[in-house]
């Protein structure tokens, strides 16, 4: 008792005290990070973008949706049963920068993949309102009409090699004709890419043919959020807990 007391009435005292323990318990914490390999689970499933679907997760930044979209669904039951699973660390660890957000404008996006055709997301960048009345969302129409950068994608693939993406050299060197060939679903580049890129479709997201446009890396990554990971396993393994 006495010493407790002698410790609360002298500041210094106090200061030091407070010091000891805040630095002991950030070694228990943080020392341990430093002899692990990954601080995220791997998950099966999970691959690093399409040069197309990159694309268009740089479209999406560029335009500034994230401001109004989150990606990420917290483990409450309100946003699990209105969004699906939710979000796991592994899905975001090829993003950079993660499109988590802390504002929700508009709905969370990081299940949207495969919710909507892409006939329903190319009339929704166009005239926002045509499907959905209520929205403040901006139209995008100009995206049809811009042709995605094809020549600069094998630079973007570099870039993200460096932060830790695993893109190949193989990767790297075929960008431009992954890009195109995702288009081009009759191409025999199309095999190509989804053997680069297990998962990964190939169709005319835009609805046109020819080279990609902006509308067509646009889609093609929201058409592929939320879809690599298989979670009716781990739904099934929560129902037996």
């Amino acid at each position: 008792m006495f010493n407790h007391a002698k410790l609360e009435k002298n500041s210094i005292l106090m200061l030091v005290a407070i010091l000891v323990v805040v630095s002991i318990g950030g070694i228990v914490e943080i020392a341990p990070l430093f002899y692990l390999e990954s601080t995220i689970e791997k998950v099966k499933g999970v691959r690093p973008y399409t040069p197309l679907e990159l694309t268009g997760r740089n479209i999406y930044i560029r335009e500034g949706c994230y401001n109004c979209h989150s990606q990420m669904i917290r483990p409450l039951r309100d946003e699990v049963e209105r969004y699906g699973h939710y979000s796991l660390a592994a899905e975001s660890m090829y993003d950079h920068p993660f499109q988590w957000g802390s504002k929700r404008t508009g709905p969370d996006l990081a299940r949207v993949g495969g919710k909507y055709s892409d006939d329903w997301h190319r009339q929704h960048m166009i005239n926002p309102r045509g499907v959905v009345p209520e929205t403040v969302m901006p139209g995008y129409p100009f995206l049809m009409d811009e042709k995605a950068d094809v020549k600069g994608i094998a630079a973007h693939l570099e870039a993200n090699r460096m932060v830790g993406v695993p893109y190949s050299p193989d990767m790297i060197a075929n960008a431009a004709r992954d890009m195109t060939a995702q288009v081009n679903p009759d191409s025999d580049g199309a095999e190509a890419v989804a053997k680069r890129y297990p998962g990964a479709k190939a169709r005319n997201f835009d609805g046109r043919s020819g080279p990609p446009s902006e509308m067509d890396a646009l889609i093609a990554y929201l058409q592929v959020l939320g879809t690599m990971v298989d979670f009716s396993v781990y739904n099934a393994k929560e129902n037996l807990r």
